[in-house]
């Protein structure tokens, strides 16, 4: 049989485990940061529209945050099953895997868009937009919800190459998307007088370059370790529940952060408007340092799930430790900075003195739970890794829904504190909840190492009602 590109990454991972995450990481963390200077850069520009066109624009970021959350958790879960269908070296798992996420990257484009499109003004409204900046917050909206399809299959197809441990190809495509998503901003927004509807038009068109572009590598060149056969698809319920039992907690968890993003929102508009522009700005800079944690993360759930389908529990265990150490320290470095530079980060974005103000605040204050967010990230990555998703939906809850939230609601309405008790709030909530999370992280893989250690069938191995060839079942017999 001829040999599938990438057939010996898992070797390689294998037997050198931390490279491997670096090998993984060290490319996303590059795709991630190319994308955050394409959020910086919209928002320096849109910024330059007017103070409301950047107040707009942050309304509608717990919107986009929502449904693109929904895709990022799905893709999470294939690139899981994928994952761990490579580690097992079993071929059809993965394939099927594959198949069954383009099922559901369809389903999901069509009704993120629909409900985008008829929902949007009422949604706008409930996050409390005030009125005079409902039409600028729909024009940017509506345009950037049509491009939904593009942007859902570019992500889904991401998650698949991620899966078989392939990320420098997905960062190339979304990094040259990214940069021509910079070069058009300026150009839709100011020589073509779009104003935000103009950023939402020029990430529509890099996102449909970038699907294309995918979708000539993996159907037509066929430069991955899967194969589609989509006119002989067959739908798999085993393959679609493992899907969703890992992606649909992450993308509810999203659904949370996105919910929690608008209440925090209308909980700063009792103070000013300010705030909210304010909070846009610091979440801009806060992905300074998430990305790399994410990058970690990211990494990790392809080691995990393709470590724990190859049942090696010892790599398991090292890996986790080692990835957790590193991306606690780095945390800790960035903070630092963030701290001392707070006052020039935040006047890049904003000529406004009481934004600026406001901005030194939060950064001032969030910098203290950088440490904690990349716990929380990377315990939520590793249980998906191992087939489990809802515990960063309950760490969300926990976090959002439980904690901060009402604390946040507490401080204003009732005890009519400043803002800064605002930004406290979601401090006290991100401590709590990585508490909780390196307790449920200690578990999981206990548990994953234990039933490796006995035997037992791991979640893949319950796929049911697919032919396996001969090829597959030598290989996955074969010892890692």
């Amino acid at each position: 049989m001829q040999e599938r590109p990438g057939a010996d990454r898992l070797d390689s991972f294998v037997a050198n485990p931390r490279r491997a995450l670096w090998v993984l990481a060290l490319p996303i963390l590059i795709g991630m940061s190319i994308q955050t200077l394409y959020m910086i850069v919209d928002m320096f520009f849109v910024g330059r529209v007017s103070p409301e066109a950047l107040t707009a624009l942050a309304f509608n970021m717990p919107l986009v945050f929502l449904a693109m959350g929904v895709t990022f958790g799905l893709g999470t879960g294939i690139t899981a099953v994928i994952a761990q269908a490579i580690g097992a070296r079993d071929r059809v798992r993965a394939d099927c895997a594959a198949e069954h996420a383009v099922l559901i990257g369809a389903l999901v484009a069509a009704l993120t868009t629909g409900s985008a499109l008829v929902f949007g003004v009422p949604l706008l409204h409930a996050l409390g937009v005030p009125e005079e900046l409902v039409p600028q917050a729909w024009s940017y909206f509506r345009v950037l919800a049509c491009g939904y399809p593009f942007m859902v299959l570019a992500v889904f197809f991401r998650s698949i190459l991620s899966g078989e441990g392939n990320v420098k190809t997905p960062v190339m495509i979304q990094g040259a998307a990214t940069l021509l998503n910079i070069a058009l901003d300026p150009l839709f927004i100011f020589t073509f007088g779009m104003g935000v509807a103009g950023a939402a038009l020029a990430t529509i068109v890099s996102q449909a370059i970038a699907a294309l572009a995918f979708i000539y590598l993996l159907f037509i060149a066929k430069l991955s370790y899967v194969r589609f056969n989509l006119r002989n698809f067959r739908y798999d319920p085993a393959i679609a529940r493992s899907i969703c039992v890992i992606g649909l907690p992450a993308s509810l968890s999203f659904l949370v952060m996105s919910m929690g993003g608008g209440v925090l929102n209308r909980i700063l508009v009792e103070h000013t408007p300010d705030a909210v522009a304010a909070l846009q700005i610091g979440s801009r800079l806060d992905h300074v340092v998430i990305l790399p944690q994410v990058a970690v993360a990211s990494g990790l759930v392809t080691l995990v799930g393709m470590f724990y389908g190859a049942r090696r529990g010892d790599l398991l265990r090292r890996i986790v430790r080692y990835a957790m150490a590193r991306t606690i320290l780095l945390s800790l470095a960035i903070a630092a900075a963030f701290y001392v530079l707070a006052p020039g980060l935040v006047a890049f974005f904003t000529d406004s003195p009481g934004i600026r103000s406001l901005g030194v605040g939060y950064l001032r204050v969030v910098v203290f739970a950088y440490p904690f967010i990349g716990v929380s990230i990377l315990t939520g990555r590793t249980l998906q890794g191992l087939g489990r998703g809802s515990p960063e939906l309950w760490l969300s809850l926990l976090r959002v829904i439980l904690i901060s939230a009402p604390l946040a609601w507490a401080v204003t309405f009732w005890l009519r504190l400043p803002v800064q008790w605002v930004w406290y709030s979601s401090l006290v909530g991100t401590v709590i909840s990585a508490s909780v999370a390196l307790l449920w992280l200690t578990a999981g893989l206990r548990t994953a190492i234990n039933t490796i250690d006995e035997g037992a069938p791991l979640p893949g191995d319950q796929t049911v009602g697919r032919e396996v060839p001969v090829e597959a079942t030598a290989e996955a017999a074969e010892p890692a």
